[in-house]
């Protein structure tokens, strides 16, 4: 999924966290971000009652965040320009639509 912008959203799993999708597209928005990957899903011990997403760790080109909803997390890779701050700041903002 490309956006004028030019950030793009890979489907490459059928199935993601509920609500996580309209949140990753708003992050496409964001000048700096180039390709946002959903990736690994599963099952964590606690339980966040609303969507979270943390950055985790970086990786060549951008970094891996790690959303969390209810007792299932995903990963997620971004490749950005944006520093670990900004891409931070970038996420409160979509998080709070």
């Amino acid at each position: 999924m490309k956006n004028s912008n030019g950030g793009r959203l890979v489907w490459n799993h059928s199935t993601h966290l509920p609500g996580l999708i309209p949140v990753l597209e708003r992050l496409t928005r964001y000048s700096g971000i180039q390709t946002i990957t959903p990736a690994v899903i599963g099952r964590a011990k606690s339980h966040r009652p609303k969507m979270e997403l943390k950055v985790s760790v970086p990786i060549r080109g951008g970094f891996k965040l790690i959303a969390r909803a209810g007792k299932t997390f995903q990963e997620v890779f971004i490749i950005t320009d944006l520093s670990k701050g900004e891409l931070e700041n970038a996420i409160a903002q979509v998080l709070k639509r």
